[in-house]
């Protein structure tokens, strides 16, 4: 069981990028799947997350409106689509997977079963 992300890299402020998360974890459907970003010297923190079956998404205040979750059962993969980038969105991005049954919604960072490696997110001014 293995997550891996990818779709990192320099921006500008007020750009896009599209991040990937390849989701090699089984059963695929048991799981809720999140994307949590850690910037230089802060905590991780939760950014968004799409439920089990695809049917539930939840987003931190600070990206509502211009971050988007998806989920790709067919090719199991997660998609965060990001737009209006801020420099503040500079960070590592992770994907995280929480085994869906009798877990917490929205999925916390104690809660994940499996973390992808994470990729970078640099957004300049």
């Amino acid at each position: 069981d293995q997550l891996e992300e990818s779709g990192g890299g320099l921006v500008q402020a007020g750009g896009s990028l599209r991040l990937s998360c390849a989701a090699s974890v089984s059963p695929y459907f048991n799981y809720h799947i999140a994307w949590f970003r850690q910037a230089p010297e802060k905590h991780r923190e939760f950014v968004a997350a799409v439920s089990w079956n695809g049917g539930n998404f939840y987003y931190a205040d600070s990206v509502k409106g211009r971050f988007t979750i998806s989920r790709d059962n067919l090719n199991k993969m997660v998609y965060l689509d990001m737009n209006a980038l801020e420099v503040e969105d500079t960070a590592v991005y992770y994907c995280g997977a929480d085994q869906a049954f009798n877990s917490d919604w929205p999925p916390k960072d104690s809660g994940m079963d499996f973390w992808g490696k994470g990729t970078l997110v640099t957004v300049s001014s």
